[in-house]
């Protein structure tokens, strides 16, 4: 069955030898020159200068990691050839722990050292190492890690020299069609180039990142190549390559990369030596349904229909309600609730958001400033014991920050579940980490004081209504 990997980390047992690339010139392309080859001579073009111009600012990256892992490594699944193998290795398998060395790609971004790269690449690393173009190694420090995008932005310290960095493009300008060239070290065989078209765009891929909105192409992209560059015909970035969708880990044709947008600001952030924090307006939603689209008059499903709206939040003292359809933000058109935070996580918080909504028929435009969320009321972690009814559940209370730590749903308000014992009062109940629990009965649940202070009424049925992946459902017991 096909299953989403990430494009990174291909485990190596030596240190892998760095990879060179001949320099060259730069070479531009606008939006307008867009077009197919016209005759055989066109056709035979080199991506050449390109590459020599782009390669040198794309890099390797090691990251040390202990690792507990008894077993043989699987590369040798059979344990004769691992012993026959084992004396040319110096990294501990078959130890109760051991450090395996990581292999990953980046991009320089800053002439000063600015590197980013996926965070995946790097978590949990115990040492982080960058290796140039030019064989030289440095060791580097993160400056923002983020599980969120699949980010990390690190610095490596030059000094009296500056380095090639590649500028950041417009991943909004993008087309489906459009070329694109992607450099990484697959497999740590060495810096490597493949192209592609943008296969398409706006692509939401579960299990990589939260923001879920990427980029696809068919360039070849394979364990090694995350981190690494995705760049436009202008020879600017455009996004970091992620993941790819693969049968057996190999390519397949179908690889994802971060939208260079989301990265300029987590770099901005890492520059000015400010922590990370996406603006937030209080808002969330899902797709439009197609019967409903129809009632609209919409030629198709598009749009965000306003299913929650946080209480005293951006959205709603401006105005937004529940039941509005959000059709675009700032011009960019919206289909669904992923584009939507999407497009608000390109922006800075201090600056405003203009929603473009129908209510009730009319086309309103309203504009809605974009915070930072709030980490009110206090989390309070909590395991629930004793004769609780639902004994076993660790919960916190839900502000929207922690929300969006978290991936949850930023805009309701209640306690949210972390954990559940196996067996226990809570489990038995159905509920699940990651549950949202928002009334008991009538009564609304907004800190653990107040689910704490729940008691159920004798010999009578109650019922909890929880949020779970966006749907609102109902628990009953007594």
């Amino acid at each position: 069955m096909p299953r989403i990997v990430t494009a990174a980390c291909a485990r190596i047992a030596a240190a892998a030898a760095l990879a060179t690339l001949v320099l060259g010139t730069h070479s531009a392309a606008e939006e307008g020159n867009r077009r197919v080859p016209l005759n055989r001579d066109e056709a035979t073009l080199s991506f050449a200068p390109l590459v020599a111009k782009v390669a040198p600012a794309v890099v390797n990256i090691f990251a040390r990691k202990l690792v507990r892992d008894p077993g043989v490594p699987p590369a040798f699944g059979d344990a004769g050839l691992w012993r026959l193998f084992s004396d040319a290795f110096l990294f501990g398998y078959g130890a109760r722990e051991r450090i395996e060395n990581s292999l990953g790609s980046g991009v320089i971004v800053q002439a000063d050292g600015i590197v980013v790269t996926n965070q995946h690449v790097i978590e949990d690393a115990q040492g982080i190492f960058i290796g140039l173009a030019d064989d030289r190694i440095f060791p580097a420090e993160i400056v923002i890690s983020d599980r969120r995008s699949d980010i990390a932005v690190l610095r490596i310290a030059v000094v009296g020299e500056t380095l090639p960095f590649l500028e950041f493009g417009d991943s909004d300008r993008l087309k489906v069609g459009d070329i694109v060239v992607a450099i990484g070290n697959p497999f740590g065989i060495g810096q490597s180039v493949t192209t592609g078209i943008v296969s398409g765009l706006a692509r939401s891929v579960l299990g990589v990142g939260d923001l879920r909105f990427f980029i696809q192409t068919d360039a070849a992209i394979n364990p090694g190549n995350s981190g690494g560059a995705l760049i436009a015909a202008d020879g600017r970035l455009v996004g970091i390559n992620t993941a790819i969708f693969a049968r057996a880990g190999g390519s397949i044709g179908i690889g994802f990369a971060v939208p260079v947008n989301i990265v300029r600001t987590m770099v901005e952030s890492a520059v000015a030596g400010r922590p990370l924090v996406r603006p937030w307006i209080g808002l969330s939603g899902r797709r439009v349904p197609p019967p409903l689209a129809m009632l609209m008059g919409f030629g198709r499903p598009t749009g965000v229909l306003v299913t929650g709206v946080y209480e005293g939040g951006p959205a709603a003292e401006a105005g937004v309600e529940l039941g509005d359809i959000v059709l675009a933000i700032d011009d960019f058109g919206v289909d669904d609730f992923a584009t939507l935070r999407y497009r608000i996580a390109t922006r800075r918080v201090g600056d405003a958001a203009r929603l473009s909504v129908i209510r009730a028929g009319r086309r309103l435009a309203i504009d809605v400033p974009l915070v930072a969320p709030p980490d009110a009321p206090p989390r309070q972690e909590t395991w629930l014991s004793g004769i609780h009814p639902l004994s076993g559940a660790r919960v916190a209370s839900l502000s929207p920050a922690y929300a969006e730590e978290l991936g949850l749903d930023s805009a309701i308000a209640g306690v949210a579940v972390l954990e559940v014992r196996p067996g226990s009062a809570a489990a038995r109940l159905g509920l699940h980490g990651g549950d949202v629990i928002r009334f008991f009965d009538a009564a609304p649940l907004r800190t653990v004081a107040d689910l704490r202070a729940i008691v159920p009424p004798p010999l009578k049925p109650w019922r909890l209504i929880l949020n779970r992946g966006g749907e609102d459902l109902v628990i009953t017991g007594g």
